[in-house]
């Protein structure tokens, strides 16, 4: 399925800082390796999916949730003939800017800096990639391409409203020379998108019953679920659980992927793209799930919301975290430089304390907290 080739993006509009070409390596193989070479990237290891990682070792963390998404997005876009080193970059970065605890850990962090310019992962995220990470000579940050950094601010689409949200970003404004943030994102940043919600959808359901949240039983109660199950009823004679539940999670995936390529092949051909720039001047994400699928996809996630992010077990994690998060905001904002050196730069102490937390561990988190209270 090469055809489509000619919309995908192989070559870069180049990084903010020049640099050499490298004859062994695309512009976007090194963005993807500076990923994964990167100190936020080991930090994701220990870092919080929705079970604080320290009650199982085998529950997702953030950076097996984000190699999921990148093995999705490279699959689906190679099939399209896309630029699957691009999507798997976008994919495997995406969630740097997360701070421990999870979606918990981001809400509190967001209200003790609700201040001085609250807190967001992805705009954390363009914060760890153009500004944080320091590891060479002639620039901070990875000096990642502009197109992968214009995946990375469009991960949720075009981005509409004030622009204030990104001064405490170096460069951002230099950077707002070379793309427009209302126009939409290329096909490889839709793709690893919604691979983050195929992912997280499907691995959650499988975390949930590993957890023993819900059951096989309840999760039957989704027809799309119930579908597969009864597909697969024979075969399933005899067998362990956790067999039954990865095969039924490979078929969901499988089927919502081929569902995803069949449906975004339509949308091209309906609105008649015809290269890279009729899909920045699109007025709708091109890649994108039939109305079938988007019904499958919200039940799943009213039930996931109802059975596993409510759930009291999880609720009390997650509330453990905030209260640690939270005092350790307190405490360091007294004295920072006890800490980390803090940096004289055009970012505020605060700002700067919020970088140290939401790069924390949740074991550091953890232990920081029981030496300091």
């Amino acid at each position: 399925m090469k055809k489509y080739s000619k919309l995908g993006l192989f070559k870069s509009k180049g990084r903010l800082y020049n640099e050499p070409k490298n004859k062994l390596r695309s512009d976007f193989q090194r963005d993807r390796d500076r990923i994964i070479h990167s100190s936020s990237f080991r930090r994701l290891k220990h870092k919080t999916q929705v079970f604080v990682n320290t009650i199982g070792d085998h529950y997702r963390t953030r950076m097996t949730h984000s190699i999921e998404v990148a093995q999705i997005a490279r699959s689906i876009s190679k099939y399209l003939g896309l630029n699957d080193d691009l999507a798997e970059t976008l994919s495997l970065a995406h969630d740097l800017g997360h701070p421990p605890f999870g979606h918990a850990g981001e809400d509190i962090l967001n209200e003790c800096m609700k201040n001085h310019g609250g807190f967001d992962h992805n705009i954390q995220t363009l914060r760890i990639v153009m500004n944080l990470e320091n590891k060479y000579l002639n620039f901070n940050g990875l000096n990642l391409t502009i197109d992968t950094l214009d995946g990375l601010i469009k991960h949720n689409g075009p981005v509409y409203g004030s622009n204030d949200k990104f001064n405490n970003i170096t460069n951002f404004k230099r950077l707002l020379k070379n793309i427009d943030l209302k126009k939409y994102p290329s096909l490889e940043a839709q793709i690893a998108s919604i691979s983050d919600n195929i992912a997280y959808n499907n691995h959650d359901i499988q975390d949930g019953i590993t957890a023993n949240i819900f059951g096989l039983n309840e999760l039957r109660e989704i027809t799309f679920f119930n579908e597969i199950y009864k597909k697969n009823k024979d075969k399933f004679k005899r067998k362990k659980i956790n067999i039954v539940v990865f095969q039924i999670i490979r078929d969901s995936i499988n089927s919502m992927v081929e569902d995803l390529i069949s449906n975004s092949i339509k949308n091209i051909r309906h609105y008649k793209i015809k290269s890279i720039k009729d899909i920045y001047n699109s007025k709708l994400n091109l890649v994108s799930f039939s109305k079938k699928f988007v019904n499958i996809e919200k039940e799943i996630k009213n039930f996931l919301r109802l059975n596993m992010y409510n759930n009291k077990k999880v609720l009390t994690k997650n509330n453990k975290g905030k209260k640690v998060l939270s005092y350790l905001f307190k405490k360091i904002s007294k004295n920072p430089q006890k800490y980390f050196l803090i940096k004289n730069n055009k970012s505020s102490n605060y700002r700067q304390i919020s970088d140290y937390i939401s790069g924390m561990t949740d074991r550091f988190a953890l232990n920081l907290y029981s030496r300091i209270k």
